[in-house]
């Protein structure tokens, strides 16, 4: 009995190293993978200039690295989410949101009146939706990255590399986003760009409060002169703490954000729980037109009670 415990406590073990070795092997492939993503793009061009106008494009901007687009508020929103530029596929994407909105809003009001405004709002709010997730995330992912990244262009300055070396170092070895972001702004001094012109348009680029104030502060030695390690580690030190205070602001409102969560999905989870059981009960009465400016405002009101608990939490540091 004692015997057959100890194989089964050594397969569980083994099991479980197993799981974790594969585990390790994949964090480790897919952080090759986020390091080399731009160097995937570097491989497959013939020179830096190529490369330069590929990782523009890629970013929805034209080959001097201004938008292309008419319209810039959606063309800055491209280009901060880091996504590539691929205007078939997203439109794609959009027809089909605002087809299967329409099609679930005919279902539920039988009516021919809603699935227009329903399918033009799905097929252009989701996707803007979305846009602006992939820039929370990834501001965030940058403002935690970007002081390790301040202290490699520190040491690179301390061992005796210019500038420009620091910041192509960067681009080697930190891991998206701001590995590609350095990356692209060490391949355009590479091309010709001065280092101010350079940090002016990844902070451009990004939009992000730190990184315009790494770019602020390299501009700024560059016209009064001054140890620029010593200033970047000011600043690197300025950017933990203001890092530190969004997690504690955070951890303040997270109860916050859970009410405003639970308070908005609740009337939909009953709702459809409610048509999944008896669906006569709201069936029978959807036709009728006080129910339906009831639920409008219903919308309306808890539109507007979100707001305004976005507001209560929502603090800019």
């Amino acid at each position: 009995m004692s015997f057959s415990i100890i194989i089964y406590v050594m397969a569980f073990f083994s099991a479980f190293l197993a799981v974790q070795s594969l585990l390790g092997f994949g964090k480790t492939a897919l952080a090759k993978t986020r390091i080399n993503r731009r160097l995937k793009v570097k491989d497959g061009q013939t020179s830096v200039a190529e490369l330069i106008v590929e990782l523009r494009r890629q970013r929805g901007l034209d080959k001097d690295g201004n938008q292309r687009l008419a319209m810039r508020w959606f063309n800055d929103l491209v280009t901060q989410s880091g996504l590539n530029y691929e205007p078939a596929k997203w439109v794609a994407i959009a027809v089909v949101l605002a087809a299967v909105a329409g099609a679930v809003t005919w279902y539920f009001t039988r009516s021919y009146i809603y699935p227009v405004p329903a399918a033009i709002g799905a097929g252009t709010l989701l996707p803007i939706m979305y846009l602006k997730m992939k820039i929370g995330g990834r501001e965030k992912q940058m403002g935690a990255q970007l002081p390790d990244a301040l202290e490699v262009i520190v040491r690179s300055l301390e061992a005796g590399h210019p500038v420009p070396t620091a910041v192509a170092l960067v681009g080697r070895e930190m891991p998206d986003p701001i590995g590609s972001e350095f990356g692209l702004a060490a391949d355009e001094i590479s091309y010709g760009s001065s280092l101010e012109e350079a940090v002016r348009k990844l902070a451009e680029r990004t939009r992000q409060p730190d990184v315009e104030l790494f770019a602020a502060t390299v501009r700024l030695q560059a016209r009064t002169g001054g140890n620029l390690a010593s200033l970047l580690k000011v600043n690197a030190h300025t950017v933990r703490a203001r890092q530190k205070m969004r997690l504690k602001v955070q951890a303040a409102s997270s109860e916050g954000r859970a009410s405003a969560l639970i308070l908005t999905s609740a009337p939909f989870i009953v709702m459809a729980a409610m048509h999944m059981l008896t669906p006569h009960f709201y069936g029978s009465v959807i036709d009728e037109k006080i129910v339906q400016y009831g639920l409008g405002g219903c919308l309306l009101w808890m539109a507007l009670g979100n707001l305004m608990m976005r507001k209560m939490i929502n603090f800019k540091v």
